[in-house]
């Protein structure tokens, strides 16, 4: 990132100037939820102060007005219209059991996601790799190096993809992956459905029910009413191929739950507890319904036919993660909530994103870059079987091959000089 003196070099700004375009992108982005929940707000923000890593990570709605702000030496080609995850930072991916009963290792959080070129994506995973090597202590020539790694794998896997090489079906799993990704992969299959239902649920009774706190509160009977109805509403949305059986949607207990964390601040969220596959207790599922915000690429992303498209926040999130994710979550869904979009999705036992706080190692760091590079290949070129999203009409890895075709070494170049900005 820029470092802060007289001037930005980069954009001729004072840090008077800097300060005030910094506080006006927040207030644009945070203030209606701040004014709604200030608690939850000065949550994110000590938690944003505590690194510079930290900060980067909750401020993606600074990156894009500062990057729609830089010129982009791809911007005139087909890929500068594509789905995008959004928020693509290092800590952004982790495993999860997919539709096809495999555990994987995936991009994920797609609150952020939206349309806008392919770059923006792979600039802010560069930016935030930047900043994780600075609080390794890593020197800057091993920066570039990780930055590299990553750039050069992605484009070797879209181009592996546009030639149809390995396209369907892929994913890294335990099967594919090495070194400190298998052990993530190898970690997340030693979690169960059972440990996490005891985390979250009590039995009494011979049935289980939310455990409540601070954090989590049960509902008046109205109230259940009313996230019933938008439960029902859901219901309507999953893709007809990954629907359960009847009995998997009774719905056990409901309990609101504090959005609190960098990302979900100030975002209210419902929790169900529905009876899963079967009536055996250990095969409960919890749904979460969580109201979906603007994205932070549609801020600056003028474009009427997009924003269009959308029947709300909730309908964008899950309709660009179905873009995004091959073989997405059976239970992703979307409804409405007294005029809020919402996104629903299981919570799942499996799941374990990626730590890096002991991954050391320089070595041990590109190998794991790699398999980083490929994984944002595939969220670009590769969509779950039941996309039926008609706002992207072109072949995503044809057109980003397409663009990098002969100019692979000036891709890399631009990646890398912005992530040493």
């Amino acid at each position: 990132m820029t470092t802060r003196g007289v001037v930005d070099t980069i954009r001729g700004e004072s840090p008077e100037q800097r300060e005030q375009f910094i506080l006006e992108v927040f207030d644009d982005a945070f203030g209606k939820l701040a004014d709604r929940d200030p608690a939850a707000f000065q949550g994110k923000f000590r938690k944003m102060a505590a690194s510079a890593f930290a900060f980067y990570r909750g401020s993606a709605c600074l990156y894009y007005a500062d990057v729609v702000r830089d010129h982009d030496a791809f911007s005139d080609s087909a890929a500068m219209r594509v789905w995008i995850q959004g928020d693509l930072h290092a800590a952004n991916f982790g495993t999860y059991m997919n539709s096809e009963g495999r555990l994987v290792f995936d991009v994920n959080d797609f609150d952020e996601a939206y349309v806008g070129p392919f770059t923006w994506d792979l600039k802010r995973l560069a930016a935030s790799l930047a900043l994780l090597g600075y609080e390794k202590a890593l020197s800057d020539g091993q920066i570039v190096e990780m930055i590299t790694t990553t750039a050069k794998s992605y484009a070797a896997q879209v181009k592996r993809f546009a030639s149809k090489e390995h396209t369907e079906g892929f994913a890294l799993t335990l099967d594919n992956t090495e070194g400190q990704l298998l052990d993530i992969i190898r970690g997340a299959r030693l979690k169960t459905r059972v440990a996490l239902l005891d985390q979250l649920t009590v039995v009494e009774n011979y049935d289980r029910h939310f455990r409540t706190g601070p954090d989590t509160k049960a509902v008046d009977d109205k109230t259940r009413q009313k996230f019933e109805a938008a439960f029902t509403g859901y219901l309507e949305t999953i893709p007809a191929r990954k629907l359960q059986s009847r009995v998997s949607y009774t719905i056990k207990d409901v309990v609101t739950q504090r959005g609190v964390g960098i990302g979900s601040a100030g975002l209210p969220s419902v929790n169900f507890l529905v009876e899963g596959p079967t009536q055996a207790l250990e095969n409960d599922i919890v749904i979460y319904m969580k109201q979906s915000a603007k994205a932070a690429p549609s801020r600056v992303v003028a474009d009427e036919h997009v924003s269009s498209y959308f029947v709300h926040q909730g309908h964008r999130t899950v309709v660009s993660q179905r873009a995004l994710q091959a073989y997405s979550d059976p239970w992703l869904g979307y409804t409405e909530l007294e005029g809020a979009g919402q996104l629903v999705a299981e919570v799942g036992p499996y799941v374990s994103d990626l730590d890096w706080t002991d991954i050391n190692d320089f070595d041990e760091i590109v190998e794991l870059l790699t398999f980083l590079g490929r994984a944002v290949a595939k969220i670009h070129c590769v969509s779950d079987v039941d996309s039926d999203q008609t706002l992207i009409d072109v072949s995503t890895d044809e057109a980003i091959s397409e663009a990098l075709d002969g100019r692979e070494d000036e891709f890399v170049a631009e990646i890398v000089n912005f992530g040493q900005q």
